[in-house]
């Protein structure tokens, strides 16, 4: 396989479906895309990725579900970049911190769909 042409998203499928564990030589290719990166470490790694973590926590949404999926827990480096988006928030104070986060309250009010939700199923049953 020619990894010169190889997209991140091909990398991980074929590391996934086809060796079916790490290929070290397309892991430079799948962390160039925080989505894929995520996606590699929960999927085929099974743990944390540090090399990869400086482009998955540049995403909101890769960075909830590499805190979601693989940390387990709160990622304390990626919540600036995580209460960026109201939709990301909302679902990290739900599933992650599983509770209020004031912090991020802010930027989820700007959603009148979220802040509903966040209002309804976070505030309210606190």
């Amino acid at each position: 396989m020619n990894l010169e042409k190889l997209d991140p998203k091909a990398a991980y499928e074929h590391a996934y479906n086809v060796i079916k564990g790490r290929w070290p030589e397309a892991e430079a290719v799948i962390m160039t895309n925080p989505e894929w990166a995520s996606l590699y470490a929960y999927k085929v790694i099974k743990g944390r990725w540090p090399e990869a973590e400086a482009v998955i926590i540049s995403d909101p949404e890769s960075a909830y579900w590499y805190a979601h999926n693989v940390i387990k827990s709160r990622w304390f480096e990626a919540e600036a970049t995580i209460m960026t988006s109201p939709v990301w928030a909302y679902w990290y104070a739900r599933y992650v911190i599983k509770g209020r986060w004031p912090e991020a309250e802010a930027v989820i009010k700007n959603s009148p769909h979220w802040a509903g939700r966040y209002a309804r199923d976070i505030i309210k049953n606190k």
